[in-house]
């Protein structure tokens, strides 16, 4: 259970646990809710708000969930490489 922030997601996800994100619905122009909803599409998170929470618990089916693939920082490191024309 997560109230969403992009590290916090990313951390939970990388150490193969099931998260559920809870948005803040009170911020403006939220990213949280973007963030969420797009790990949700991609299979890898459930998501909802503070009022339906309770709901989320009682019917989430966390087997539903796949696993977060790993990180590729040389792939990261090689494109910025590329981008600075250091490579």
């Amino acid at each position: 259970l997560s109230l969403v922030g992009a590290g916090s997601c990313l951390e939970t996800l990388e150490k193969g646990k099931p998260l559920i994100v809870v948005i803040n619905d009170k911020l403006m122009d939220n990213h949280q809710l973007e963030l969420a909803k797009q790990l949700h599409r991609d299979g890898y998170v459930l998501y909802c708000n503070c009022s339906t929470l309770v709901e989320t618990l009682q019917s989430m089916d966390l087997s539903a969930l796949k696993p977060f693939p790993p990180g590729q920082p040389e792939k990261f490191a090689s494109f910025l490489d590329k981008v600075l024309g250091l490579q």
